[in-house]
């Protein structure tokens, strides 16, 4: 169905192959641009963004360590560290008493 097709990379103007098993791949996943960039291009992308792409909710590039906030834990009255700033509304545990409430709701 699908045929080898040499493309030119847009940063080195170099050809490369979009294979045929790349092309079906991508119809797979619902792309429809063919693409732009060889793969050696690709990966220096990815690099210059500090990333290796997709998966997470790092958007392929780092954030640095979470800002965390002291907290006295609701249950037990242990100091503890979250990574949100809590609002006052609802109740924050520390990472024991979470988890052993987790399971308790499963």
């Amino acid at each position: 169905m699908y045929q080898d097709k040499t493309l030119t990379c847009q940063d080195c103007s170099q050809p490369f192959v979009f294979s045929s098993d790349d092309q079906s791949f991508h119809a797979e996943k619902g792309f429809t641009n063919e693409p732009k960039r060889c793969a050696t291009c690709r990966q220096a992308r990815r690099s210059d963004r500090g990333g290796g792409g997709g998966g997470g909710g790092g958007g392929g590039y780092s954030q640095g360590p979470r800002e965390m906030h002291p907290v006295v834990c609701d249950d037990c009255g242990k100091d503890t560290t979250v990574p949100f700033v809590p609002r006052g509304d609802r109740p924050v545990y520390c990472s024991d008493c979470f988890a052993s409430r987790r399971t308790t709701y499963r």
